[in-house]
Parts: structure tokens; sequence; C-alpha cells
């Protein structure tokens, strides 16, 4: 069952001479469960689609629809309540609160959507064991390693029991162990959760996580592939394709 349906996005910067097509009637559909990477050229329109599709932007024409909605046409309050109750986070730069400890951005989600804080913070620490920082959840952000901030955000991710996560470049700013790891926390989420992810990413080992890549150029698809065989081997051909665009 397709759980997002992306019909003619259309999204357009500037004017005139000006404009720039940044996405450019671009048809997609992700079944529920599957693990999707976005990969592409700089500047190809990779991130612009991932924030269109969590409503974090909206389209200069066509359609996204999640669960059968069409989040284009919702007023901004619905939109804020379609994110905060259906869909996860994560970016490239963790995005944490510096003043807050672990369990406290974790919970974020859930203090905002009204839950009490001490009901909220529990909640919390259940999901930053999960992801290995139980003995953590007092910590604040600069007292954590990268890949540990990052864990912290797929726990403020999924505190919310989202059924999409939105990931973009969430290796980009880690070590190669560290990539690996959050990586596979990600491919954890589908097989063991059930949740949808969809990922951009420029790393073509990383990619290899997913079970489906598409290819972005200049705003179109042009390649949307299934992908087999062990992880060195499809990050090996993922690098042939990115290097052929």
């Amino acid at each position: 069952m397709a759980i997002i349906e992306v019909r003619n996005l259309t999204k357009v910067y500037g004017n005139g001479d000006n404009a720039v097509h940044a996405l450019d009637s671009i048809n997609l559909s992700v079944d529920e469960g599957k693990f999707v990477a976005v990969m592409g050229p700089s500047g190809c329109g990779k991130s612009t689609l991932l924030h269109l599709i969590g409503g974090l932007d909206r389209p200069t024409s066509g359609s996204v629809m999640i669960e059968g909605k069409d989040i284009a046409k919702m007023k901004d309050d619905q939109l804020t309540e379609l994110r905060r109750r259906k869909m996860g986070f994560i970016f490239q730069f963790f995005n944490l609160i510096p003043v807050l400890d672990a369990a406290e951005n974790a919970a974020l989600p859930l203090i905002l959507d009204g839950v009490k804080q001490d009901r909220a913070k529990a909640k919390a620490k259940e999901w930053l064991q999960k992801n290995k920082l139980g003995d953590r959840s007092t910590h604040r952000p600069d007292e954590l390693s990268g890949g540990q901030q990052q864990r912290v955000a797929i726990s403020r991710a999924m505190i919310s029991n989202p059924v999409i996560i939105l990931a973009d470049e969430p290796t980009g700013n880690l070590d190669t162990r560290s990539g690996d790891e959050i990586a596979s926390e990600l491919r954890n989420l589908v097989s063991e959760y059930g949740r949808t992810v969809l990922m951009v990413t420029h790393d073509p080992r990383i990619a290899a996580y997913a079970d489906r890549i598409i290819f972005l150029k200049d705003g179109k698809i042009v390649d949307d592939s299934l992908m087999s065989g062990d992880d060195t081997d499809k990050a090996r051909r993922l690098k042939e394709k990115v290097e052929s665009l």
C-alpha cells in the first residue's frame, strides 16, 4: 500500500528569467514499510523533494498525498499537526537544543503535542534506551559525540510513533563508523518497527542500506531501482551510477 504519493510535483524558485525549477513534474509512490534512498548531484532537488513531502515547504504545483490526504491543500495548523503526529525528521546537523539534555530533546514532540512533561520524558528515556543511550539521558548535546547526538535525534523522531521517517543527509556530519551505525539504525526502524524511511544521501555506501534508490538530476527522476545483493556490491554499483549522472 502506498503511504506517499507524489503527483506532478513542481517547485519553482524565483520568477521570469531568474526562475529555477528545483523539481519538474515529479511522480513518485512509496509503499508502507520500505526504506527508500534519494540520490543525485548537488542541486538536483533531493532536499527540496524531502521538504515538500514533509510539509516543510509548499509546492508550486502538483500534490503530495500522505495516507491518501493531499497535504498541499492543508491549512498551516493541520499541516503542523500532521508533521507532529505522522512524521519524524532527522537532519544532518541533528537540530538538538543545546540547553536541553538528551531526554528533554527527545521528549519535545510529545510536549509540544500537549503530553505532560513527566510522561513525555519517561517515553523519551524508553527510546533512548532502545537507541543505546540509556546512560546518557541527562547529558546535553555538547557532552555527546556526533553519533550519539544523531541517536537522540532518532529517538525524538520516533517518540510520536510516526508512520514516516524523513532523513536529510543523516550521516553527512559523521565519521564512517558512526555513519554506518546510524544507517543500520534506520534500517532497523523499517525491519523491526515497520516504519517507512525516506532518506536523502550523497553517499553510495549509506544508500546501500535502502531497498530502493531514486536518482534525481535537474529536478527530474532519471532512475528508480530496487536494489539486491550484499551491501558492498550495492555500494559499488551505486557509486558507478552516481558518477555516470
